[in-house]
């Protein structure tokens, strides 16, 4: 079972093996070492691979407690299937949007409500078991320190069903840098070809769709249901670890909140309920009494203090994935305000920001990438959300007699949606408009594409900043202030990198540079760096006799251009390199952003943002 090796954290689950992303970020998911972890329910996975670092180093590693997180992602970790290896990912006030009675968007996904009473004791002979299968999936993720190659494969297996017209469900993390997807039906001993046509990272859902005719005879979709109630029975079905043929738990629902999705590094509604789920239940059905899907599992927590604490994605979130590729034909995210919150429960200070009732929320910080970056300023109190009040805590009115956060009703809109924002500025009450985007990450949770973007100038090797590469090349090489701009920092502008030096491949050309490595580069010849595209037109457009990159700490590396250029061929034949630079380097460089665009150029880690989860401090929320 993988589970977060930090004290608390989200994660998926695996049912063997070890991990190959630590959980010091919200994306990754890890093995599950201690006593206190969250996991999320991956799939388990078959072949083993040579591990980059010792079983030692990981846990030394797992067990810090880097910021960045929220004060319980640490124990929650994915429920994913069998293997080897584990790895890792418009509102109404009071009322949760649902399904209706019958509803069929133009893709023919299937939402019916239609009662299919099932007796709990007949529970195995139920035809809706049978859309319940088995994923096979063999992975192949990058190397994320030697971008040019990849890792190891190996396989894994968790669970999905289907929802009509050839598609399937399953989570985002069963399927992550998959080269094969198979999948098996109940009773049956044909494997069949799947293929990926949308994942939803943050929201750790992945459609497949499966062409064979022969897969589908005799099947029928699931229904969905509402969102249940507290105290509701709830089913869980899948293929975890501990036999081959399908597997039946049962709960009930205990809570119903915001919650942190481990593989997603985001905040969506979850269903927490105490059924059993271990790796192997991963993208299967939960189900309520009348055989209606609730939802899918796929995280647990782990804790000494508390047990049988598992979470299922609701068919709300289900609902906004699929409509979202109905409407775009791909999976474009779901959007933030891009704002920094601080809850106003303080009468002072509520009287300080001429609020005169108890509601709203201070922003105190707005993302530069952002459209409220325009119509928000610091100071500024919100005090509705399309009509909705929302309250000093930061929660809004939730179905009859529930409060849940302010971000589910964000999470409810679309990307580029328009949300209409009642504030208080100076006073004075006023409405704005914000168009609604997915957040821009200065350093992403997951790379885009097969492969991480690189460049090598003369055994220099440049890369983007990313978790993946922090978690593959350990924190504590990275260094404290790098690590701290990755975790607190804002991208300024849209396609903003952190590039480093990752290695220095080492060759006459760049001696005395050998030990450089995980530094960055903040500027070449003067000129500064806004990303590794932009880098690599610099340097292919440098005419001067010297290449002078500018690093972290006023530290300097220079080299002769044409030296530079001649040794090239030779050190990519020396360390087996296909090419000096990653395939989409090789498109023309354009700058969206304007080549005359100002760049604050003062280190921005002293005013970079800090969120109430990585302190421990209740009074701050992101929206």
């Amino acid at each position: 079972m993988a589970i977060a090796a930090a004290s608390c954290r989200f994660s998926p689950l695996s049912s063997t093996g070890t991990s190959c992303y630590s959980l010091l970020t919200k994306r990754h998911f890890v093995t599950f070492h201690g006593p206190n972890r969250l996991v999320v329910t991956k799939a388990t996975h078959h072949s083993e691979a040579t591990p980059r670092k010792s079983d030692a180093d990981r846990k030394a590693i797992s067990k810090k407690n880097f910021p960045g997180k929220t004060k319980d992602e640490g124990h929650y970790s994915n429920a994913n299937s069998d293997s080897g290896r584990s790895k890792t990912g418009s509102s109404q006030p009071t009322a949760i949007k649902s399904f209706g009675t019958q509803k069929k968007d133009t893709k023919g996904f299937l939402f019916d409500l239609k009662d299919q009473q099932v007796e709990t004791g007949n529970l195995q002979d139920a035809d809706f078991l049978n859309a319940v299968v088995k994923v096979y999936c063999t992975h192949t993720a990058p190397d994320y320190s030697l971008p040019w190659q990849k890792q190891r494969q190996y396989t894994s297996t968790g669970s999905a069903f289907m929802i009509g017209e050839g598609k399937l469900l399953t989570n985002a993390h069963c399927v992550e840098h998959d080269t094969q997807v198979k999948v098996k039906r109940r009773g049956d001993d044909t494997k069949y070809v799947a293929k990926v046509l949308a994942r939803g990272v943050e929201c750790d859902i992945a459609l497949l769709a499966v062409e064979s005719k022969e897969f589908w005879k005799g099947a029928g979709p699931l229904h969905f249901g509402r969102l249940p109630r507290l105290q509701d029975a709830v089913t869980v079905v899948g293929y975890p670890l501990g036999g081959d043929t399908i597997s039946v738990t049962k709960g009930v629902v205990s809570r119903i909140e915001v919650t942190s999705y481990a593989h997603g590094s985001s905040e969506l509604l979850g269903i927490q309920i105490d059924a059993a789920i271990n790796p192997g239940n991963s993208g299967g059905p939960a189900f309520n009494d009348q055989g209606e899907c609730i939802g899918l599992a796929f995280q647990v927590y782990r804790s000494e203090e508390a047990e049988n604490i598992g979470y299922v994605i609701p068919t709300t979130v289900v609902s906004h994935f699929l409509n979202d590729y109905d409407r775009n034909g791909k999976y474009t995210g779901f959007p933030c305000l891009g704002v920094l919150l601080q809850k106003l429960e303080n009468p002072a200070l509520r009287a300080c920001l001429k609020v005169s009732s108890n509601e709203g929320v201070l922003v105190r910080r707005v993302e530069p990438t952002s459209d409220s970056s325009n119509v928000l300023k610091e100071g500024d109190v919100i005090v509705s959300f399309d009509g909705v009040r929302v309250g000093s805590e930061g929660t809004v009115p939730f179905r009859s007699t529930e409060r849940i956060a302010f971000r589910y009703l964000i999470s409810e809109k679309f990307a580029g949606d328009v949300a209409e924002l009642g504030i208080i500025r100076a006073g004075a009450f006023m409405k704005v408009k914000a168009v609604l985007n997915p957040r821009v990450y200065l350093v992403p949770y997951h790379i885009d594409g097969a492969q991480p973007s690189y460049l090598i100038v003369a055994g220099l090797v440049f890369t983007p900043l990313s978790e993946p590469l922090i978690d593959e090349e350990c924190e504590d090489t990275i260094g404290l202030k790098l690590l701290a701009k990755a975790r607190y920092s804002l991208a300024r502008f849209k396609g903003e990198q952190i590039v480093i030096l990752s290695q220095v491949l080492a060759n006459e050309v760049n001696i005395g540079y050998e030990d450089m490595g995980n530094q960055q580069v903040l500027k070449f010849n003067g000129t500064q760096i806004k990303n590794i595209h932009h880098l690599a037109h610099l340097v292919d457009s440098c005419k001067d006799k010297y290449l002078v990159f500018e690093f972290e700490d006023n530290y300097l590396a220079v080299l002769e251009r044409e030296a530079a250029v001649a040794a090239s061929s030779c050190i990519l034949k020396d360390y087996g390199i296909p090419s000096e630079r990653s395939s989409d380097l090789l498109e023309p460089y354009v700058d969206y952003n304007g080549d005359n665009q100002a760049i604050d150029e003062k280190d921005d880690f002293g005013d970079s943002p800090v969120s109430n989860h990585e302190f421990g401090f209740d009074g701050l929320l992101w929206a």
